[in-house]
């Protein structure tokens, strides 16, 4: 038993020295491997500082700039409109006056220059230019989900006036659920409702004004009740 003993010693020790030899080796190699790529690990490491001062440099020399110019031609253009001179307040047309057009197309990866492509085509769509309106919309987006959901009911309308009802329900369908601010929702059901009321689709009015009647009737004063009749033989 004692000889088995040591034999299983021996062994375990002969082990071991192998296991610390493989472990030297790997040292070795990973020094080796440090040592031929120190150079090209330098230089990754010098580019990925490089990166980071490059993208702090361009967020503070680039995108700040732009941000503050973006804000002031929107602000201009914004006054115009308040003051109801909506083609100064559209712009786009020179230099000294650029108006949400141009605002939009010097700036559009700015906030101000996306908001101004909504309201440029919200002005687009009171002159009856429907599809300009729908494609000015079409740029705009936003983190803000009421604004979102704005947008698409007012691409609906654009739709409706472009002779294009069933995109238009696809779109009121859209702002519907793009918010959870509840008023717009209803507001929005209740649009796509109508809509698919005008195209006789009165399956899916009846599941629009459904949702109202088990949603929103703190908007709608008993509304959809009618509405759903109405489903039955309009």
């Amino acid at each position: 038993m004692a000889n088995q003993h040591n034999k299983n010693q021996e062994q375990e020790g002969k082990e071991t020295v192998e296991f610390f030899k493989d472990l030297d080796k790997e040292a070795l190699n990973i020094e080796s491997f440090l040592e031929k790529n120190s150079k090209a690990l330098s230089t990754g490491f010098i580019v990925l500082i490089v990166a980071v001062l490059g993208w702090f440099g361009y967020q503070q020399f680039i995108v700040a700039p732009k941000n503050e110019e973006a804000t002031k031609s929107y602000l201009a253009a914004q006054k115009n409109l308040a003051d109801g001179k909506e083609d100064l307040a559209l712009g786009g047309k020179s230099v000294a006056n650029p108006g949400f057009i141009g605002t939009y197309n010097e700036y559009n990866g700015t906030k101000a220059g996306k908001l101004s492509a909504y309201n440029a085509g919200l002005i687009e769509f009171k002159k009856g230019n429907y599809q300009k309106a729908y494609d000015l919309l079409d740029n705009f987006s936003s983190d803000n989900k009421v604004l979102v959901a704005l947008k698409f009911g007012a691409m609906a309308d654009c739709l409706s006036n472009l002779n294009k009802a069933d995109d238009a329900l696809a779109m009121a369908d859209k702002a519907s659920s793009a918010s959870d601010d509840a008023y717009t929702s209803y507001y929005f059901t209740k649009k796509a409702g109508m809509l698919a009321l005008a195209l006789k689709k009165n399956a899916d009015a009846k599941k629009y004004f459904a949702t109202i009647d088990e949603k929103y009737q703190d908007y709608d004063n008993g509304q959809s009740d009618a509405f759903i009749e109405m489903t039955k033989y309009y």
